[in-house]
């Protein structure tokens, strides 16, 4: 995805849930599904049509999925229970590969996903649910504004969560082609879920992408991140809010969160900036003097304060609207959802919160 701008569909502004994948080369489980690639120029077939995969042939195709799952340890008895009701889900093929792209300006983006509305209901939330959130934080570093922030975006409170049978929609995805190695992986997590008990076949349901649950966790990465946050021993991230929190908080402190640390702040760059510096690759970090000694300051124009600690510029517009200097949590955010529009709304929200 490129990340100077977002795509903005029904299911984007839903959901919140673009792109995710990890902005550097270690591996990452994205908490939300990855964008599609561009398709490239090949004698190689890789779309349904191209294939000539017919839906006909889609019962032939889940029996092979059952045989791998049997190869992967998954039980006879979740294999029959989770393709009981399987199909092939046309909208979700549709919703797939004709999201309409919309290229909009960071401000545009903000307007439409950070509401006075949302706020105060944040607000309100993070108050009503400050007992949950003040041990999550403590356990993990992760301070609580930024939970919420991300339980805002993603679902909206947990109102929007996606209603596709998860079987169904992955199975159907993996079918079409496109990404299949990607979707058949996330169909073998989504199995070994129903397999460990945490949630029953009729009630794993997600978005025509597979993201689940409140937080929009794939279901690899509820693997990796998920967390039982209340001892129940289940992680429900459906409809148990301890859950959600602690999966959410989890992810973040695994993927390097800085306990107590800021996100960023918007700056001004100097006439004749190298616009080559700016970016969240490790290598363009430097500290916060060494950026005011390039003319970096504050967005009234006042210095930056002398500081050692790293951050990094980014210019979300191209270089044709703001300009932030950013910390490392930021880069985590971005491990979340690979989009310098997604990881600015969770540190706005963040901060709105706390005010």
């Amino acid at each position: 995805m490129n990340t100077s701008a977002i795509c903005l569909t029904v299911s984007t502004l839903l959901l919140a849930s673009c792109a995710a994948k990890s902005p550097s080369a270690e591996a990452v489980t994205p908490a939300a599904p990855p964008a599609a690639a561009q398709p490239k120029a090949s004698s190689t077939p890789t779309t349904l049509a191209e294939q000539g995969r017919d839906p006909a042939e889609f019962p032939a195709y889940v029996e092979a999925l059952k045989q791998q799952a049997r190869s992967q340890g998954i039980s006879d008895a979740t294999i029959t229970a989770a393709f009981a009701n399987v199909h092939f889900v046309d909208r979700v093929i549709k919703s797939d590969q004709n999201q309409l792209e919309k290229k909009v300006t960071l401000d545009d983006y903000l307007a439409r996903v950070i509401t006075p509305a949302k706020i105060e209901q944040a607000r309100a939330l993070y108050q009503q649910y400050q007992p949950q959130l003040t041990s999550v934080s403590a356990r993990t570093g992760v301070q609580s504004n930024y939970i919420v922030a991300l339980w805002a975006m993603e679902s909206n409170f947990g109102k929007i969560q996606g209603k596709e049978d998860i079987v169904s929609a992955l199975s159907t995805l993996a079918f079409e082609g496109r990404r299949e190695a990607f979707f058949t992986k996330e169909l073998m997590a989504s199995l070994k879920i129903l397999d460990r008990g945490h949630v029953s076949a009729d009630e794993l349901k997600g978005s025509w992408a597979g993201a689940m649950g409140q937080n929009q966790f794939m279901p690899s990465s509820y693997l990796r991140y998920g967390k039982d946050g209340d001892g129940d021993g289940k992680i429900d991230i459906w409809s148990n809010t301890s859950d959600v929190f602690a999966s959410t908080a989890n992810y973040l402190a695994t993927e390097g969160w800085e306990a107590g640390g800021a996100w960023g702040t918007e700056v001004r760059l100097p006439e004749g900036f190298n616009t080559g510096l700016a970016g969240t690759k490790t290598a363009q970090g430097k500290t916060v003097s060494q950026w005011q000694k390039l003319g970096v300051t504050l967005p009234d124009g006042l210095e930056l304060p002398a500081s050692t600690q790293r951050a990094w510029i980014v210019t979300p517009d191209d270089n044709q609207g703001r300009s932030f200097l950013v910390y490392n949590n930021f880069r985590t955010i971005m491990r979340w959802n690979r989009s310098y529009y997604f990881a600015i709304s969770i540190g706005t929200m963040a901060d709105a919160i706390a005010k």
